[in-house]
């Protein structure tokens, strides 16, 4: 398993296609969480030709990678179980069902996510990650646990590669649920009565396959977990 910050090696050849940035089109903005980065560029190809110039927008934001943790333990009766936490997300809140590709999908009243956050400037770093992953877990669900316990799950994984250049960088710990505690959250008004649950792993998954939970980071994580502990 690649540690953090590590080269990492590609088992896929993909064929040899560049991009090289012929204009800088971005917008002047006022200072916000997002900023909009539009870029005039080319692609060259193989076999030396070039393309026309297009224009390409995509999203930017001053913490960029975030982590993701997947904290576990298993209970009395043998289960694995994993925290859960309640995240409200206005565009999905707001998501307008005419909009949508399939009909009944409008808007959701929350989402079920793994424990989550961005990676602040100061963490930056191999050692960063991990504090990182610990800050967000105590910080969301009131679980303290030692850098030493947390875990890389897999590799990083980019969520929406055609708006945004994050990554997300996933670990997993094992925790003591009685060791629990009330999260002290970041301030955000979207997180204030927010929930913190223990669901059965198997259970999770399934829900992941019914649509009760449809967070794309969570099913992977679990999907991960699952298959680091079957």
């Amino acid at each position: 398993m690649t540690q953090p910050g590590a080269p990492r090696s590609h088992g896929l050849p993909l064929p040899s296609i560049t991009l090289e940035e012929v204009e800088d089109r971005s917008p002047p903005q006022p200072e916000g969480f997002l900023r909009l980065v539009r870029r005039r560029m080319r692609a060259r190809y193989p076999d030396g030709s070039s393309s026309e110039p297009f224009v390409y927008d995509e999203v930017d934001r001053q913490s960029l990678d975030a982590t993701v943790v997947a904290a576990h333990f298993v209970d009395a009766g043998g289960r694995r179980q994993v925290f859960l936490r309640s995240a409200l997300r206005p565009p999905a809140y707001l998501r307008a069902k005419a909009r949508g590709a399939i009909a009944t999908l409008g808007p959701r009243e929350g989402l079920w996510e793994l424990p989550a956050g961005l990676i602040e400037a100061h963490e930056l770093s191999a050692e960063g990650l991990v504090e990182s992953a610990r800050r967000e877990l105590w910080e969301e669900t009131g679980l303290a646990v030692d850098r030493e316990a947390l875990r890389m799950l897999g590799e990083s994984s980019f969520p929406s590669p055609g708006v945004i250049a994050e990554r997300h960088v996933f670990f997993e710990v094992e925790v003591d649920p009685t060791s629990q505690r009330e999260p002290p959250l970041d301030g955000s008004p979207l997180e204030r009565f927010g929930s913190v649950r223990a669901v059965a792993l198997d259970d999770a998954l399934a829900l992941c396959r019914d649509g009760g939970i449809e967070d794309a980071k969570t099913e992977l994580g679990l999907r991960r977990l699952e298959e680091r502990y079957r």
